[in-house]
């Protein structure tokens, strides 16, 4: 059965990122890189999720987070083209999945956990534009209402790993010289990514 849903997930990630391919490309060239890290992501999080409906939500963000991170890694932007279709159709999904399992609960800390993060994220911006774009802060919320669904924890997780990640991926590139101390990195595939492990470790 776990084979069954991690062969569905990389189908439905290569169907994604085909999909998405050609939007992706108007900001950089992925080949079949985009088809396949997305059949990548999507079947682990089939295999997490499996037989759950949750899984559409957070395959569904799997799917954008996948292209996002290529966009913002290659020309530093996170295209609201991208990111805010995203806020309805996780919360709609969420919701679905908040009605046939009875976790209401689940729904309401989601979209607050969304609403904090999002605070959070405007407010470091507002300090610090120079380390944080917009296009951070508007993908913070989607980010947040997934990880708070499972969890004030893995929210907490989630947003600490963004950081930590960062800090040791440019800690590395220093030290090889491949940054100056005045070098910025794009943050949106730290905030993925830091968010895709608190969701497989939670």
């Amino acid at each position: 059965m776990t084979l069954l849903w991690a062969v569905g997930g990389a189908v439905g990630g290569l169907a994604s990122g085909v999909a998405l391919r050609e939007l992706v490309n108007r900001f950089t060239r992925t080949g079949i890189a985009l088809p396949l890290v997305s059949a990548a992501v999507l079947a682990v999080l089939a295999i997490k999720f499996a037989g759950s409906v949750e899984v559409l939500a957070f395959a569904c963000l799997g799917a954008v987070g996948v292209a996002l991170a290529f966009i913002d890694t290659a020309v530093r932007r996170l295209p609201d083209v991208l990111t805010l279709p995203a806020y309805p159709a996780v919360l709609i999904l969420l919701t679905v999945a908040a009605l046939t399992g009875g976790t209401i609960g689940a729904l309401g800390r989601a979209v607050l956990g969304g609403l904090l993060l999002a605070f959070i994220y405007r407010v470091l911006e507002f300090v610090n534009p120079a380390g944080m774009g917009y296009g951070d802060v508007k993908l913070s919320g989607v980010i947040g209402m997934a990880l708070a669904w499972l969890g004030w924890p893995v929210l907490l997780l989630g947003a600490a790993l963004a950081f930590v990640l960062s800090a040791v991926v440019s800690l590395i590139l220093l030290l090889l010289r491949k940054v100056t101390l005045k070098s910025t990195l794009p943050f949106g595939p730290f905030m993925l990514l830091g968010a895709f492990t608190a969701v497989l470790l939670s």
